[in-house]
């Protein structure tokens, strides 16, 4: 188990390296800079903008400014922003990933319990009403686009109903203790739901598929054929083969949930890395964007790494070749 860690963890490195590469690149591919349209002030002489780009290094070779950046980064420096003037990029990120982070938890719990024990009562109750009810559930969750559903919660949920907040994290800045909590948890409601729906629709289709296949399976017929009760049957044989496949997909979706807050929390106004990091496209500040881009990229590869471990305790017959 420990030299399979070890090969994984020098199997994560040189990936980490290419997307660091390939975050530079698409970055430095875009057109213009934080000044692109600035020098078309009449008022300033764009000299001036010229003497800015040379002290921020802005005219250095590609690979210099790469090595610069990837230095930088793996000391935990991840630069100041261009854009929000005296601010490092550190502190705007650590000032709303904690909001980003609780949406992405918050919208991964909702995805396991409603998905898994759905997609479990499909497939042990197939074409029954409520398996054809959760499969139109599934095509509608993986057809309708997060933002228009985002829409509706809040045309619905918000203004017509008055149900849940349509933006913000909290009502009152003041309120504390178990009272704040409960109060943050209402606001990331609608946000939660509209980022853990695509994810909720996936996981039961998954579920019900994995189940029907295992509970085909020989070893089942022959439990059953032995007498053993059909919940017996569902959690010591069922359930444990058929979520194997379900960890691999638990590690690459909160690394997914986390790229999908983007437009989830600009649609919803919600305070996190998506507003930062649309706010930052808007106004050409690469260094947050090049920031938050290798931050959600990390997340998925530090996922998608721990779903190989788990997958291998779960499995043991899984190694790494």
């Amino acid at each position: 188990m420990h030299k399979y860690i070890i090969r994984r963890i020098l199997v994560f490195i040189p990936m980490l390296i290419m997307l660091s590469i390939i975050v530079f690149a698409l970055a430095k591919a875009a057109p213009g800079d934080p000044f692109t349209g600035k020098i078309l002030d009449p008022t300033v002489d764009p000299e001036v903008f010229n003497e800015q780009r040379e002290a921020l290094g802005l005219n250095d070779p590609i690979p210099v400014q790469y090595f610069r950046w990837a230095t930088s980064m793996a000391k935990g420096d991840f630069g100041e922003s261009m854009y929000y003037k005296g601010r490092d990029v550190q502190s705007l990120i650590s000032e709303r990933i904690v909001n980003t982070v609780y949406l992405g938890l918050f919208a991964l719990v909702i995805t396991l319990v409603v998905a898994i024990p759905i997609g479990i009562y499909s497939a042990k109750n197939p074409y029954s009403p409520l398996d054809y009810s959760a499969t139109t559930f599934g095509f509608l969750g993986l057809a309708i686009p997060n933002f228009f559903f985002g829409l509706i919660a809040i045309y619905v949920f918000a203004i017509k109903l008055g149900w849940f907040p349509a933006q913000g994290t909290i009502s009152n800045i003041h309120i504390t203790g178990f009272s704040e909590f409960l109060n943050r948890i209402h606001h990331m409601v609608l946000p939660g739901i509209t980022l853990g729906l695509a994810g909720t629709a996936t996981y039961m289709r998954y579920m019900r598929s994995e189940v029907l296949d295992v509970l085909g399976s020989d070893y089942i017929r022959t439990a059953k054929a032995k007498g053993m009760n059909d919940r017996n049957v569902l959690y010591k044989h069922t359930l444990r083969n058929a979520i194997i496949p379900i960890i691999t997909l638990m590690g690459f979706e909160f690394g997914a949930l986390l790229s999908g807050a983007i437009i989830t929390e600009q649609v919803f106004s919600y305070p996190g890395l998506g507003t930062l990091f649309i706010n930052s496209i808007t106004n050409r500040d690469y260094p947050v964007i090049m920031s938050i881009t290798l931050l959600l990229g990390v997340a998925i590869l530090i996922g998608n790494l721990l779903a190989d471990i788990f997958y291998s305790i779960v499995d043991p017959r899984i190694r790494y070749d």
